[in-house]
């Protein structure tokens, strides 16, 4: 007898359209997919009043809830926006297309041929919050990679997500993808997400893209593989060592550039003789910047306005102008509160001392570490990978900015003349 409840929407059958699609796509010339990503990035320029009409339903929406200024940014879309999607999608078909990459070939002893070629992981569920630009990017990489996608984004950027998706179908009934390749699931009920983490099936990895929530309830509930996109909780430690200017100069891109991205800064760890040495210009350089300060009680007894952090601040994304400072002894201090607090995203030293910055990058555990550098670089088109379905902040089965490779997988091919064993 099956208990489950009957749900209008029916996600197995969504999941086995693409899982058959994903066979078919898998067999495309590189040249076959950039085609198809050149029309529906031409579709989508062309397109842009009708999706600018859907996204004005969703921040109306958004008004009503009063979402904040921030959260309405991310979902808000205009020409621009929609043309910069576009253009990731030009971007996309310039990279080099994984599949079929010999990774390594060579010959038994008994003469069998062996080679390890690079495959498409097949169909990748993505779960995600408001964020338009997703449907879009997420839609290219995985295309491109030779995969089926279904798409789940988050229920105030629904009538955006859908005129973005129809955009793309009209565009796929041109090309020789099957518009099956691409799913989406408008159904907001939370017991449809539920079915889907169930399909192991038919999906191959689930990769969640938002807060910690999401990230964390997926990786909870879902029987699928999943690519954790970590939240971003980034930390910068001011050795003794370091040289103020680059120290000033550093924390003031991490923190301010986009505050609201995974990269950017939100907790300083500050060795005691330089922050007794440089208070008043660290004073200075927040209070320019407006930047607000949670501090332990050596910060708030020297720097003016900063508050008293409590336990919750020092594992917060802010995502905001909000910092976290606490004054360290030395630079174990430092790696120990980055171990507790950590997400293993990106995280930075400042100093001069090369002894103490190896220290630092061997020791710390993070996707991206940093020697004098901002964790603003914690991208994969800036850091030369392309463009990036999402950031990893686990060890298996990609790590850092997740590009093209990283949504392909190998399998051996063995040619032989008979041999037998």
């Amino acid at each position: 007898m099956n208990t489950q409840p009957q749900l209008k929407t029916n996600v197995k059958k969504q999941a086995k359209c693409a899982q058959q699609a994903s066979k078919l796509l898998g067999l495309l010339s590189a040249t076959e997919k950039n085609e198809a990503l050149h029309l529906i990035a031409d579709r989508l320029k062309e397109e842009y009043a009708f999706i600018l009409n859907e996204n004005k339903k969703d921040l109306l929406k958004g008004q009503e809830k009063n979402y904040t200024s921030a959260f309405m940014d991310r979902l808000r879309l205009t020409e621009e926006r929609v043309n910069h999607f576009a253009d990731g999608l030009i971007e996309i078909t310039k990279l080099k297309d994984p599949v079929g990459n010999v990774e390594s070939e060579w010959t038994l002893e008994n003469g069998l041929n062996v080679k390890t070629i690079r495959v498409p992981l097949g169909v990748i569920g993505m779960i995600y919050e408001a964020r338009p630009n997703v449907t879009v990017d997420a839609t290219g990489l995985a295309l491109k990679s030779g995969n089926a996608i279904i798409l789940k984004g988050g229920s105030s950027a629904l009538h955006s997500n859908m005129a973005i998706i129809s955009v793309i179908h009209r565009a796929l009934k041109q090309t020789k993808i099957p518009v099956a390749a691409v799913q989406f699931i408008a159904d907001t009920d939370r017991a449809v997400t539920e079915q889907l983490f169930t399909l192991k099936k038919y999906i191959d990895v689930l990769i969640p893209r938002g807060g910690s929530s999401l990230i964390e309830t997926v990786i909870q509930k879902s029987t699928i593989p999943v690519l954790e996109t970590g939240v971003g909780n980034v930390h910068m430690y001011i050795d003794k060592h370091a040289n103020v200017q680059k120290a000033l100069s550093i924390l003031v891109n991490a923190k301010t550039d986009r505050p609201a991205v995974c990269n950017a800064l939100e907790t300083v760890l500050i060795h005691r003789e330089w922050f007794t040495k440089n208070k008043d210009v660290l004073t200075s350089t927040f209070k320019k910047h407006n930047i607000n300060i949670h501090g332990d009680s050596e910060v708030v007894q020297n720097i003016p306005g900063a508050v008293q952090a409590e336990e919750v601040d020092w594992s917060e994304e802010y995502l905001s102008l909000d910092l976290a400072i606490k004054i360290v002894d030395h630079t174990d201090e430092a790696i120990y509160h980055i171990e507790n607090y950590g997400t293993k995203h990106s995280e930075a030293i400042i100093t001069e001392d090369e002894q103490t910055a190896q220290l630092f990058l061997q020791t710390v555990d993070a996707a991206a570490v940093y020697h004098n550098a901002s964790t603003r670089f914690t991208d994969g088109s800036v850091l030369g990978f392309g463009a990036e379905i999402g950031i990893s902040t686990q060890k298996l089965h990609a790590r850092g900015p997740m590009g093209l490779p990283a949504l392909t997988t190998t399998k051996l091919c063995l040619s032989g003349a008979g041999q037998i064993r």
